[in-house]
């Protein structure tokens, strides 16, 4: 009997890269449901080529449109969840990649009917992680990460090493503006920030990536994640992202896990685990790798002046809802960007302009107890994040 198989955010990065990975093995697996938002031409080929038993479409135009289609499939168009003429079955396995604070309640509704869940979406975790974890607990749902620097620590701790671990570094490979002057990031265009060098990435992620706020994520994620302490995560400069995460132990061993810029290897190994096999040879500054030799692997300090987003790591963990704020602020301002309407050094500068405000403080302390409380922090950080940037134009 094949396996179900949901993918909730099917239509971006993550979503086409699983996608390409099940076409190799779609003999084991029949899709459930797929999610999408508004991509209409992609959401209409997913349906006719992948034909799921449910595809659930989050924007209501795109649904109605999608409705009226002759699209001779089998598939049920759903534009919520929340239906109560029949309950979801559980997946095997379900692929959570909605970007943004969108897919936390959509992760939400996916582990109480999902038995695996691999986990994309890190504004989930690093804002819900407390509903997430209590859910997971009780619904007895197995959460793997697939983003590269934490499926790496996750394959290189354990719990009998965990008590062990004296540091983890997260590698960030500086972006496309590692070796820009700070007198040159002052006139980034937005066409500049979606560059990446290494990675294929949406263009939200990628303007966090050049920032480094995506580190700074990263850093709550992995504290989450894992349980460690903010205080043992640190943040490397590695121009080759090669290697994702290092870990050192008290013994004085460093470990790290190796793999090319290509999401299908994590994203592979947690769906297919030890079935899984990639027939490609990985290149370093164009030449092959021969007999396991790893060289020009470099790792610096990261360069705070250059990087000013690397100063909020000492006040993650000050606030209990200090992550939801960073985070909704953060994606205003990015949004913003890439629309033309403020320059990207501003992007952190109105971060830490954000955190002085005087009712900050009330909004940060609130436990994200529920989900409510979740959005209305959010809320109220995106209203105050559009006031700073009228303010200021």
């Amino acid at each position: 009997m094949k396996k179900k198989l949901s993918i909730f955010g099917c239509t971006g990065s993550i979503g086409d890269t699983t996608l390409k990975l099940l076409n190799k093995k779609n003999k084991e697996y029949s899709f459930y449901i797929l999610s999408g938002y508004k991509n209409y031409k992609k959401i209409k080929y997913l349906i006719k080529k992948y034909n799921p038993k449910f595809f659930v479409i989050f924007d209501n135009n795109t649904f109605k449109k999608i409705k009226k289609e002759n699209l001779k499939s089998n598939a049920k168009i759903l534009n919520s969840f929340e239906y109560q003429n029949f309950k979801f079955k559980k997946s095997d396995i379900s692929i959570l990649a909605i970007p943004g604070i969108a897919g936390l309640e959509p992760t939400l509704k996916a582990i109480r009917i999902s038995k695996k869940i691999l986990i994309a979406n890190k504004e989930s975790v690093i804002c819900g992680w407390d509903l997430i974890k209590k859910l997971v607990k009780k619904c007895k749902t197995k959460i793997f990460p697939v983003d590269s620097e934490h499926f790496s620590i996750m394959n290189l701790i354990n719990q009998s090493n965990k008590k062990n671990v004296e540091k983890v570094y997260l590698t960030a490979s500086g972006g496309p503006f590692l070796k820009y002057s700070l007198k040159k990031m002052k006139n980034i265009k937005p066409s500049e920030a979606i560059n990446h060098p290494k990675w294929k990435m949406g263009k939200k992620i990628s303007v966090d990536s050049a920032t480094l706020m995506n580190k700074i994520f990263e850093v709550i994620e992995a504290h989450k994640l894992f349980s460690i302490d903010i205080k043992k995560i640190d943040v490397l400069i590695h121009p080759q992202s090669l290697v994702h995460a290092i870990i050192k132990f008290k013994n004085g061993l460093c470990k790290f896990l190796y793999f090319e810029t290509d999401m299908s290897i994590p994203i592979g190994n947690a769906l297919f685990e030890k079935n899984f096999e990639i027939k490609k040879n990985i290149r370093i500054n164009h030449k092959f790798i021969k007999n396991d030799l790893i060289k020009d692997l470099n790792f610096s300090k990261v360069d705070h002046k250059k990087f000013p987003a690397i100063k909020l790591k000492p006040i993650l963990n000050k606030y209990n809802s200090m992550p939801i704020i960073l985070n909704a602020a953060n994606e205003i301002f990015v949004d913003q960007f890439l629309k033309k309407n403020m320059s990207f050094c501003s992007i952190i500068n109105y971060l830490f302009y954000l955190l002085k405000d005087p009712k900050m403080r009330k909004y940060a302390i609130k436990k994200p107890s529920n989900l409510k409380t979740i959005l209305s922090i959010d809320e109220w950080t995106r209203n105050k994040a559009i006031k700073i940037i009228n303010d200021n134009q």
